[in-house]
């Protein structure tokens, strides 16, 4: 990692076999856990050091349906503060009235040194969804994968990671238990970094 630029961290929770929503892209079997309050105890130290946090759009439409965002425009403060945030999509964005949220399109890369420079010397969380991830790792740009993996399987839906990414660029660093969750750190490589 480029010591000069923020860390970007991919913080999720996953199905055991994989998941991130289901075949509808929600989230709901994650609502469902037992012990779900366990997993978020160590969440807000986690929210300390983000400066910024960017999400694809299916994440972002997902967030303001089920919570009603443009209906109750507070309720995002209260769930991700004043930071700067970026939803990157290729669909026009509906934003809730007085919140920081930039909806840019593109490569990655284009929008990159506005989402550096909303962090500053704090990370950026990719909130989700995997697709978007996927552009920052192959942008070589994603340092860290923080799962958690939650003791639920589905049948079918959007895949935590649709890429390939092999034991060379991945190294695990962490593992806790937290309630009913295993949660996993593992450090990203950039591609042909020794």
């Amino acid at each position: 990692m480029d010591a000069s630029r923020p860390r970007v961290i991919f913080n999720t929770a996953t199905t055991l076999n994989g998941f991130l929503a289901d075949d509808t892209d929600s989230l709901e079997w994650l609502f469902a856990v037992p012990g779900a309050d366990a997993a978020e105890s160590g969440f807000a130290d986690f929210l300390a050091g983000v400066g910024t946090f960017v999400m694809g759009s299916t994440t972002y439409e997902w967030v303001v349906a089920h919570e009603r965002l443009l209906e109750r425009p507070q309720l995002w403060h209260e769930m991700y503060g004043d930071r700067p945030s970026f939803v990157l999509s290729t669909r026009e964005q509906d934003v809730p009235a007085g919140t920081d949220i930039r909806v840019r399109s593109g490569a990655v890369e284009d929008t990159w040194p506005e989402i550096a420079a909303a962090a500053g010397d704090r990370a950026v969380w990719l909130v989700g969804g995997g697709d978007l991830v996927g552009q920052f790792a192959d942008a070589g740009l994603l340092d860290e994968i923080r799962v958690s993996v939650a003791p639920v399987t589905l049948v079918a839906g959007r895949p935590l990671l649709p890429r390939r990414l092999e034991s060379d660029r991945l190294r695990l660093a962490e593992v806790h238990q937290a309630g009913q969750f295993a949660e996993l750190v593992y450090e990203v490589r950039t591609p042909g970094a020794t």
